[in-house]
This record gives C-alpha cells, structure tokens and sequence, in this order.
C-alpha cells in the first residue's frame, strides 16, 4: 500500500480515454475527476487533446461537431472546455486545448527551422514528444499537483494512435505518476434486458494492444452497475473490482461528481497516485445539485423559443450546436427556481413562413443566437421584429443583436433596404458593417482566429436595464466607472454612422467598448417595450453554475414577472 501520509512534489497525471461509442461522457467524467481532486485541496489543471488536423475549432461548423467554446483569451476550443469551466469555475484558455493540427503544425515549424538539427522528423518521437512537451508544459505554467488529460475520439480509432503512444510513454517513464481511466459504454439491449460488458472487455483489449492498462474503468450504463457486471469487467479487464465505477444515466450531468464521489473515487486515485488522501468538500456543489433537482420536480415552467440555424442534423435535432446557450438558460433558471422549457425552431422556416404566429406561436420569451452568413438571417429578422410587435421579451445574442438593429431599420426607421455587410456586401444601408481592421484579413481570406475573439472591456450607461443587471448581480470590474467584460466573437459591428438615426427613435445603446467606442448591447425602453435586449458578446460563454450571466437571470427572471 502507497503511504497516503506522504505528498510527492512531482506532478502526477490522469490520462481519461473512451471506448466503445462517441459522446461517453469522457469530458464530464474528466471535469467532474478534477473537481473533485480540487474540491480535496489539489491544483488540477485539465487538457482536451483532439483529433481534427484544424488548428483550432473555430472554423469548424457546430453542427459537425457542436458549440466552439469560446475562452477568455479569445481561444476558441472544443465543448468540453466549456465543461472544464463551469465544473471547475475557473477559466480556460490557450494552454487547455490542443488539437492534432496543432501538434502537426508545430512539429513542421520546427523541422523548417532546423530544429531537430538535421534528424529524420517521425512520427514516434517527435510527435509524441510534442505532446508530452505540451501536457508538462501546462503543468509547470500552472503549478498543478494533477494533470487530467482528456484524450479525443475512442479507443482504436487510427486519428489519435498518438495521443496513446504519449500515454503509454509517459506511463513508461514517469512510473507511480501516470494512471489512465477508461470510460467505456456497457449498454442494455431491449431485447436482452441485462448488461452486457463484452464491448468494454474489447476497447480495454484494443488498450491493451497499445501497451496501456487502464488503472480504472468508468462503465456509463443506463443503470448502476450490479456486482455480478463489476466481476466480470475485472476478471476480464485486468482491474481490481473496486476499481471499476459506474457512471449511470442521471436526470443531470451535475449530479455525476457526486455519484463519482460517493464511490470514493477522489480517494481511489489519491492513493494510486501516492498523493495525501483528503476528503473532498463538495457541499456547495451538492446544494447546487439540490436546487436543480428542485426546479426540475415543479411544473409550472416558462416557454422560451430559440430560433437558430443550426439545429437539424438529418432527421434529427442537436442540442450540442447551441450547449454553451442551454447551459446558460440552466444555469439561471436554477438559481431563480424557475423552470424553463425551450422550444427550438429552424430559422430557414421562420424565413419562408408568411404566418409567423403560426410556427412561434406566443412564448414567454424569444431567443436569437450566435449564426453567420445568408441562410435563414431573413427568418431570425422577422423573428426579432415579431418579438418587438408582439412585445415577446427578446434577448439576441451576437448575431440575434445585429439582426435585432436591423429588424428596428427596416420597421420603424423605414430604412427598408438596411441589411448587414456580411449578406450584402453591396448594399446601400448597412447598418451593420465590416470592422475596419477586418477588411484586409477578409481580403486574404484568412478566417481562422482572426474575428474580434476574447474578453472585451465595456463602460455600462447608468439608469438603462442593462446597468441594473450587472449592479444587481455585482458583476462590474469597476462599478463606478461602470465598467464590465464580455467575450467576443464576430467581425461585423453596428455601423455608427446610423447612431443618431436609431437614438432619436428611442433605441438605447446601453453599453459601449472601452476600445473604439463599439456598441457592445443595445436595448428597447419600457415605453416601446417590456424587455427587449440584444449584445454583441457571448454571455452564455461565461455562465457558470455556482455564477449564473447577469443578462440571462435578468432575462428569466423578466419572463416570469411578465408572464405572471
């Protein structure tokens, strides 16, 4: 037995991998192993290694592979490092996300410069070095006690052989620091009505062919794992039968620490790792759990319609596309105790739709996101003009803000032909337009992490909703200079030009950039309308559970007073 007394100074490592199918939970299981090592007193910094040969996730369409979380440093990763953020309450950045073409890309780079002094450049070991180099490297920067590596994909898939040839070197040279935990699928067939374990014993087996052991195995199932499955899954999978956890369907995702926990997991791997066994303290997480399972039992709920246009995936919906937008209108709706359903419409449809009451009907509340481009921006103006008619509580974010402008341009302004340049580039009116430091990137065509990313300094204007907000929920940098910080996204902003036009009609710019003097969050007054607001940054990037947005517990919490 490892002395649990005794605290190495050596930084430790935890390699999460999953097997079996996509989407396991491999980055819940590695954001909730983190909180609750940090919960026992531990410096735990996480890192989500990916597949895809993009540099980062910020070309790549949400549909294909969900929400681009956006960071504080303007780093645009994966979903997970979403998770990351908001189990842990820390922010994430650069560091945290690594993707292959990164890795690939830096290899060549150095390589070119003469680097590697002449040598043959391979993939084992100037590939796997680069990789160990950024898993230490994140260590050192942050002085972590624990690593906690998430690697992309499932087991046996050809793009991330790598990111295991790292693991099992590391494991090789780092021995009694590394461990890795396996989170595997043990499904239920209808037709059988047990569990079956033999797809878990085959990607602990693919493992296995790549010199990697697993130390634990997460079995995600539909239910707790009984003692017989647990037998099995340790005779045939080489792993101690109080080494394999079970991770079954929860009604949410936050309660997974505390199921994790009371299986003694924190300490399991403390001791594993030769670390001080500390008890984790989760009691303000478990009383966060608490009030979400409280909002969930009532049943009186608001309606809320998200009008996007990246919801349909065949025949299907994907919730993933906007996770960043659910989890922010959760977030709020349990710290209110409010319950909310969404109702998610196509904006294609909205724009095609002669009779948008009949496809909206009358929510509670309306909610434009983040899109780009030409396909279905008409559907999401009319929605913005519908919810300013029908005086719906509005709330437009990004996108859902510009086309909020233009909406108000065409209707009550007249200015019928107003558009944004990113659909008309020619257009005479546009009211939203290109950033004039934008103009030459997009002239060469370089897209990738070159919009106005990261957090954004802002002056709030006193006695408007949106100063209310903030001071209510004390979210100012600097509350007498009304001073706050949104994350960013986009290229194209509201023309100025047309300031003066909008003002005189009663529109209300509630918030400006410290830089610039770019309108960052605009807003209709009571007179024209009971809650109608829209922001150029992402809230939803920021939410936290324990911090939900200001400007999504004002919006809720307008839904339900109007409402009523």
């Amino acid at each position: 037995m490892p002395d649990s007394n005794r605290k190495s100074k050596r930084t430790k490592y935890i390699f999460v991998s999953g097997g079996v199918i996509s989407g396991i939970g491999k980055g819940i299981t590695a954001a909730s192993v983190s909180l609750l090592l940090k919960s026992a007193g531990y410096k735990v910094s996480p890192i989500k290694f990916e597949n895809y040969l993009n540099l980062d996730a910020g070309t790549i369409n949400p549909i294909e592979h969900g929400d681009t979380f956006l960071c504080e440093d303007g780093t645009e990763a994966d979903m997970d490092i979403g998770t990351y953020e908001k189990f842990l309450n820390e922010d994430m950045g650069v560091d945290n996300f690594v993707t292959m073409g990164k890795i690939y890309s830096t290899v060549i780079d150095k390589e070119r410069r003469f680097e590697y002094n002449g040598e043959d450049v391979e993939a084992i070991p100037h590939i796997t070095d680069e990789i160990i180099r950024r898993i230490k490297s994140l260590g050192e920067k942050k002085k972590a006690d624990i690593v906690v590596i998430e690697l992309g994909g499932t087991a046996g898939e050809y793009q991330n052989v790598f990111y295991y040839e790292a693991s099992r070197i590391m494991t090789l040279k780092n021995p009694g620091d590394v461990i890795h935990v396996h989170v595997s699928y043990v499904p239920t067939p209808a037709h059988l009505g047990e569990p079956k374990t033999k797809p878990t014993q085959l990607s602990v087996r693919t493992l296995n062919s790549l010199g990697i052991q697993p130390d634990f195995i997460i079995c995600r199932s539909e239910k707790f794992l009984d003692q017989r499955r647990r037998d099995r899954l340790a005779l045939f999978c080489n792993v101690a039968p109080e080494y394999v956890i079970s991770s079954p369907d929860l009604p949410s995702v936050y309660e997974v620490p505390l199921v994790l926990n009371e299986q003694h997991l924190a300490k399991k791997i403390l001791e594993k790792l030769n670390l001080e066994v500390k008890e984790p303290k989760i009691a303000e997480w478990a009383k966060f759990v608490k009030k979400v399972k409280e909002v969930k039992e009532k049943k009186d709920f608001i309606r809320i319609a998200i009008i996007g246009k990246y919801f349909g995936t065949g025949d299907y919906q994907l919730r993933d596309s906007y996770a960043a937008l659910f989890d922010a209108i959760d977030h709020a709706s349990y710290e209110l105790g409010i319950p909310v359903k969404t109702h998610w419409i196509d904006a294609q449809k909205a724009e095609s739709n002669t009779n948008l009451e009949q496809l909206i009907g009358n929510p509670d509340g309306i909610i434009v996101p983040i899109g780009w481009g030409l396909r279905g921006a008409e559907g999401m103006i009319k929605t913005a003009g519908y919810a300013r008619n029908k005086k719906i509580p509005y709330l437009g974010l990004c996108y859902g803000m510009q086309l909020a402008v233009i909406s108000f341009a065409r209707d009550i302004l007249k200015i019928k032909d107003a558009n944004t340049e990113e659909n008309d580039e020619k257009g005479k009116n546009l009211v939203i337009h290109l950033m004039p430091k934008q103009k030459e990137i997009m002239a060469r065509r370089a897209y990738g992490g070159t919009m106005r990313l990261g957090a954004w300094e802002a002056i709030v204007k006193k006695g408007t909703k949106t100063y209310e907000l903030y001071e209510k929920y004390n979210d100012f940098i600097d509350k007498p200079k009304g001073l706050t910080s949104e994350r960013h996204r986009h290229r194209f902003e509201f023309n100025n030009d047309y300031l003066e036009k909008f003002e005189k009609a009663g529109f209300v710019i509630s918030a400006r950039s410290v830089e610039e003097g770019l309108v960052e969050i605009i807003e209709l007054p009571e007179s024209q309308h009971p809650y109608y607001m829209g922001t150029q940054g992402h809230p939803e990037y920021k939410s936290r559970p324990l911090r939900p947005h200001p400007l999504f517990l004002g919006f809720i919490d307008a839904v339900n007073r109007l409402k009523k």
